[in-house]
């Protein structure tokens, strides 16, 4: 366990977001602008608003218009820096491209997707005491993502990916934002291919609850948002 303040951040902004159709043609998903902000600039402002002062941007689709766009970061209050995915294969190993980033230090990890209000990074800059943090909302559909549950302390006592007819459900949902420490690569370094044939993140954070490590949940109040297709992007810009 650690309490270090957590100053690192890992994005994930590699793919090219194929349900976006037409509007991801010339740019990756990430790089859609949101009431005229580009996703992937709200997260880097959030974070650097919240005491981050590192970034690693995970690209794939179209880099060169992340690196254009951002730079050294020098314009937006912090250093980013840059690793390519070059195999679309889940979500759990494309993090150990980050393995010589984070170091030994704690670090925030976010899809380069999901948008949130600035203040939703706080909760996620101090482990106080916890392994790992990871973000929830209330009531969410739970079908769309994973189910958390969550026993005394806001302790993460179960993770399901995308539950099944028949299976445990919660009224938790993942939110796809955490923060990590180191043990979290050895874990994802020794993930399966799941049924789907992709490593996935959701196995590796249900190895911390096995190995009884201390998985805390964060509730994000306020706004959330996955802009994972063209109608959640009309309905945000609508707003």
């Amino acid at each position: 366990m650690t309490d270090n303040r957590v100053t690192k951040a890992v994005i994930l902004a590699a793919g090219k977001g194929t349900r976006m159709g037409d509007l991801t043609a010339d740019l990756p998903k990430p790089m859609i602008p949101v009431r005229g902000v580009p996703v992937l600039e709200s997260i880097v402002a959030g974070l650097a608003g919240n005491g981050i002062t590192e970034i690693l941007i995970v690209v794939g689709y179209r880099p060169e218009t992340i690196r254009e766009h951002f730079g050294d970061g020098a314009g937006f209050g912090v250093k980013i820096s840059y690793v390519t995915q070059e195999t679309q294969d889940g979500t759990g190993r494309v993090l150990l491209l980050a393995e010589d980033f984070a170091g030994d230090d704690p670090f925030i990890l976010s899809y380069g997707d999901i948008l949130v209000p600035p203040e939703s990074y706080a909760g996620l800059t101090s482990l106080e005491g916890a392994d790992a943090l990871l973000t929830v909302k209330h009531s969410e559909e739970v079908a769309k993502g994973g189910a958390i549950f969550i026993g005394e302390g806001q302790r993460v006592t179960k993770v399901i990916e995308k539950p099944g007819p028949g299976e445990p459900t919660s009224p938790w949902y993942n939110a796809g934002i955490y923060t990590f420490t180191k043990p979290i690569f050895e874990f994802v370094r020794n993930l399966k291919k799941s049924p789907r044939g992709e490593y996935e993140l959701t196995d590796a954070l249900q190895e911390i609850v096995d190995r009884e490590m201390i998985l805390r949940a964060v509730e994000l109040q306020g706004d959330w948002a996955d802009v994972r297709d063209p109608d959640v992007l009309e309905e945000l810009n609508r707003e």
